[in-house]
């Protein structure tokens, strides 16, 4: 697949793979796959559905630009009822090295395998995808408005600090809850989540005991936090969503999916003079783009609000852009969850 990108954008290009059925145990690898362009980060997603004992390991190899074969890197290995749930530390060599959900390049990369392995009883393989990507050092330049007119879809708003001190085991409690709470409002969006059943355990008093559930069905036991991009992807994969992780390059690319009905989780860190209106600073944050104002800013349902009505915000487009674009953040990381009948907008490959 090939792209022809502005030179200030990020390279990046999500390939779709469908895994045929297997018997568990099983395992099934793909042929080799080109990317393009020489890529430094490599991350997988996926959805799976699995039975109590059951679990599914996700590996990824490449191709070094001077030919050579890597070995295979285990990038996580996944169980809804979280036995095992968890990312593998230690596995960097001379070609790279895992942090957590990304295979970071020591050596440009320009094709990759993916090998899925199922085990125990009953375990299957809804969804995979791998995004490769080469990021700028710097940010582009802030993107054009569209012409459109306002947007704003009606995602609900959750905070993670209403949940404050509740189930710490799951990384501290609502403190560092932005990706459960992100991944709660965009199942609340969509009308799917756990049934009433599901969320006994948490307790009567809860004020929306959907993000304690996520916290759970998210947490990564070895990373020993809940913002494992892929482990939320396939959290939502449970409830009939599918998803995938993968760069954009510009608000504008978030606006196409907005004015598509479909709300973004997004990445991005930022010292608290960089994005008017966060009132914050963090290494690290997840937020939910949810529209876009006459005038072009971001409205973002942002998790980090100390309450479910100061959630909703609206950034100025260009600082929204540079705090979450540029190579030193997350480089445009994003995802994306969506009922599989809904639509994506047009893309050159990175969705």
């Amino acid at each position: 697949m090939s792209l022809v990108l502005t030179v200030d954008l990020a390279r990046v290009t999500l390939t779709r793979f469908t895994v045929p059925a297997l018997g568990t145990p099983g395992a099934w690898t793909s042929e080799e796959r080109p990317i393009g362009f020489p890529a430094t980060q490599l991350v997988p997603s996926w959805t799976a559905r699995t039975s109590p004992g059951s679990w599914v390991e996700v590996e990824l190899r490449a191709r070094t630009a001077d030919g050579r074969l890597t070995k295979w890197y285990v990038m996580g290995r996944w169980s809804e009822q979280g036995a095992p749930r968890t990312s593998v530390a230690g596995q960097g060599d001379e070609d790279g090295d895992v942090a957590v959900d990304t295979l970071v390049a020591r050596r440009p990369l320009v094709a990759f395998q993916v090998r899925v392995t199922l085990h125990g009883a009953a375990a299957e393989v809804g969804s995979l995808c791998v995004m490769a990507s080469a990021v700028p050092h710097h940010p582009p330049a802030p993107s054009p408005p569209g012409t459109a007119g306002a947007v704003e879809l009606a995602v609900p708003c959750h905070s993670q600090h209403e949940h404050a001190g509740h189930h710490p085991e799951y990384d501290g409690g609502g403190a560092n809850w932005c990706g459960p709470a992100s991944v709660a409002m965009v199942l609340g969006f969509w009308g799917r989540g756990p049934a009433a059943a599901e969320l006994e355990w948490v307790g009567p008093d809860d004020p929306c005991p959907a993000v304690d559930h996520a916290a759970r069905g998210t947490f990564d036991s070895s990373y020993q936090g809940t913002g494992n991009w892929p482990f939320n992807v396939a959290y939502a994969g449970a409830y009939g969503l599918g998803g995938f992780v993968t760069r954009l390059r510009s608000a504008a690319e978030l606006e196409a999916f907005v004015r598509a009905g479909i709300p973004v989780i997004t990445s991005q860190s930022f010292r608290v003079h960089e994005l008017p209106g966060a009132g914050y600073s963090t290494t690290g944050s997840i937020m939910v783009v949810t529209g876009f104002t006459a005038e072009g800013d971001v409205v973002v349902n942002d998790p980090a609000a100390p309450c479910d009505a100061q959630v909703r915000r609206v950034h100025p487009r260009a600082a929204f852009e540079n705090v979450w674009l540029r190579g030193s953040g997350s480089g445009g990381i994003a995802y994306v969850l969506h009922p599989p009948e809904v639509s994506l907008p047009p893309s050159d490959g990175n969705w």
